[in-house]
């Protein structure tokens, strides 16, 4: 994940979306850091959660892809979308 955060910093749109769930948007790139230190990265898709508050993310950390309401689970540290 660091590598393609170095790569979407360069050539991606960085975006600085906070904690405002409607600028995430289908297509964004979201990286996180998890509890245990680790990085993670997943994509902003088009369905939104079950409140309609959030877009869902698929990403996959270990179990296969998946298709969640995590966007704010783990602290945002990189949001961009690249083209």
């Amino acid at each position: 994940v660091p590598n393609l955060m170095v790569f979407f910093s360069r050539y991606a749109e960085v975006k600085r979306g906070g904690t405002n769930a409607n600028a995430y948007l289908p297509g964004d790139v979201v990286a996180w850091r998890l509890q245990n230190g680790r990085t993670h990265i997943g994509m902003v898709v088009n369905r939104l959660s079950n409140d309609g508050e959030r877009h869902l993310i698929v990403h996959n950390i270990g179990a296969g892809q998946v298709l969640e309401d995590c966007l704010f689970s783990f602290d945002v540290i990189g949001h961009y979308y690249f083209e």
